[in-house]
């Protein structure tokens, strides 16, 4: 039994390595080292380092990539009882570069990858005892008509179980077949979900504004319990169903390495508070210090603390 789930795609990372290699196209890229990546299990592995069960659920292929992820995911304490391998796909792998300043290039290969063709009944053996809460990301359900299938499929369950839910919109258009379809299927999950946690550009995307207060009325009014703005460097905007409202400040990071695995890690400290039952203010306070920590370190997940590391750091 674990205390938290989630479903997603881990992939493979090549980030840029050396100080040679800054600002470089990624084809002109000569050293690269290699990480475990993916949103959800950058959230996987946070939530367990700082003390939860977690089981992570996906497929991957029998291949070098494959085997990489499972053991990574087995020293981090990320549960793999619902890790599918198949013989028939490749697992996912991507490619980063290095950058002085805003984010760097990415590109995928991870079309029509092992993870891509989860379907509803990979689902099948997943136990929910136990369980206190499920995340899901709009990465995922852009995969393939099968993943997005099961994306609606794990959040039923967990309406059905009283599982609470938090929901990352986390854009990403090159993965969907049009923009058109990732509005509306983030929008409707985002709606079927307990709190959600969009960033303030991709409100613009989504519903139009980005307006914090705005983007929250608009989830509100959609049946949404809890809306949680992520206003990058400027911490977070808050509002809940019963009209509570307010900004939790961020916190000031002397030198940004990477930006990348900041909003998954603002989810890990979200979450992580939830299952310890603090407060929402105290959650997004957490949220706030992980994403701090996640940009000082050069992988996706490698800044996320233990909960040592953590309360030195809200200490200073």
């Amino acid at each position: 039994m674990s205390e938290f789930i989630t479903i997603g795609e881990p992939l493979a990372l090549f980030a840029a390595e050396g100080e040679s290699e800054i600002d470089k196209e990624i084809s002109e890229i000569d050293r690269f080292k290699k990480f475990l990546a993916g949103a959800e299990v950058n959230v996987s592995v946070g939530v367990s380092r700082l003390g939860h069960s977690v089981q992570y659920i996906t497929k991957l292929g029998e291949d070098p990539f494959g085997e990489f992820i499972n053991r990574r995911l087995n020293e981090e304490n990320v549960g793999t009882d619902y890790v599918t391998m198949t013989k028939e796909k490749f697992t996912g792998f991507q490619l980063k570069s290095k950058v002085s300043e805003g984010d760097p290039s990415i590109f995928y290969f991870r079309k029509n990858s092992a993870a891509a063709n989860f379907t509803v009944e990979d689902l099948n053996k997943v136990n929910l005892d136990g369980v206190k809460h499920i995340h899901l990301t709009g990465i995922f359900p852009g995969l393939s008509e099968s993943t997005k299938e099961a994306s609606y499929k794990l959040l039923e369950f967990a309406k059905k179980n009283n599982i609470t839910t938090t929901f990352d919109t986390n854009l990403r258009p090159q993965i969907w077949s049009s923009k058109e379809d990732m509005i509306s299927t983030i929008n409707d999950i985002a709606f079927k979900s307990d709190i959600l946690l969009p960033g303030i550009n991709e409100g613009l995307v989504l519903m139009g504004s980005d307006n914090p207060e705005e983007i929250a009325d608009f989830y509100l009014s959609k049946g949404v319990k809890i809306v949680i703005v992520k206003l990058g460097s400027k911490g977070a905007y808050v509002k809940t169903k019963d009209g509570e409202a307010y900004t939790v400040d961020g916190f000031k990071v002397e030198h940004v390495v990477d930006t990348v695995g900041a909003g998954d890690g603002f989810a890990v400290g979200v979450i992580s508070a939830i299952l310890e039952d603090l407060s929402i203010k105290d959650a997004v306070r957490r949220g706030n210090a992980v994403g701090a920590l996640a940009v000082m370190s050069e992988g996706d997940n490698d800044g996320y603390p233990t909960h040592e590391e953590l309360e030195k750091f809200l200490e200073r």
